[in-house]
């Protein structure tokens, strides 16, 4: 029985020893945690940073300018002019502006009637007339910007603060128009005694109680459509924050910056 029980004895140090003598194996990886998922909410940096000035009333090149930079490189232009030589922007705002308008879906992250009122400032004052570019302010603070180009309007309000706000402001767009060519637009009669932008009543423009649908010019496709957000639709990101709106005499003025925040 002794040796019975040494036997077993023996046979349990030996089975420890050799437990003891084996490699290791290493513990499972913890899983990488998720990425976390975006909140949406805005962090105050100033991914697109905005200048403009503009005068409503008579040619002003010298003084209109738009200046605007962000986080892409390259994609930036300081008070950016009108060029008569060339008849386009100095610096090429027209186009740089774009990569900051659109992702790479093509969807964007800003109302683009926004981009058109800041071509204005790189534009000579006669496309200001053609487009009936018109600004007022109520007696409540709130500034309305509207326009006209290439037969749609845009309309853009601020709140009383003069504040234009992102990504949800108000900021709408109607097709009431359309161009051949170089022009002139040809507007409805829904919204223009002559269809011209000379004679565009405002109020016939944003009244929802006037249907889209009609037939601008016998023989054109075009029709007239109904008033539609202008907001961004970017599902990668959008801007947020807002920008300060001032009106003083004839001279317009946009000021500030937003930040672009993931979708």
């Amino acid at each position: 029985m002794k040796r019975i029980i040494s036997l077993l004895l023996v046979t349990l140090l030996v089975s420890l020893a050799l437990i003891g003598c084996a490699p290791r194996t290493a513990a499972p990886a913890a899983a990488a945690p998720a990425p976390a998922a975006s909140t949406g909410v805005s962090d105050g940096s100033e991914d697109l940073k905005i200048d403009f000035r503009l005068n409503l009333a008579k040619p002003d090149v010298e003084n209109n300018y738009i200046s605007f930079s962000g986080n892409i490189r390259y994609m930036a232009a300081d008070k950016d002019q009108y060029d008569a030589v060339s008849g386009a922007s100095k610096l090429g705002t027209t186009h740089l502006f774009q990569a900051y308008l659109y992702d790479v879906e093509g969807k964007i992250t800003l109302p683009n009637g926004l981009r058109g009122l800041f071509l204005f400032a790189v534009s000579d004052y006669p496309s200001l007339v053609a487009d009936d570019l018109n600004v007022s302010k109520a007696s409540d603070g709130t500034i309305t910007i509207q326009y006209v180009h290439r037969g749609t309007a845009y309309r853009l309000i601020t709140d009383s603060n003069g504040k234009l706000s992102f990504p949800d402001g108000k900021f709408e767009t109607r097709a009431i128009g359309y161009i051949q060519g170089a022009g002139p637009q040809v507007l409805s009669t829904d919204f223009s005694a002559d269809g011209t932008a000379a004679t565009v009543d405002w109020a016939k423009v944003w009244d929802s109680s006037i249907a889209g649908g009609s037939v601008i010019k016998e023989g054109v496709a075009s029709k007239t459509g109904n008033i539609v957000p202008n907001n961004a639709v970017s599902d990668i990101y959008r801007f947020d924050g807002s920008l300060d709106v001032a009106l003083a005499g004839d001279i317009l003025t946009i000021k500030g910056a937003l930040t672009a925040v993931k979708q």
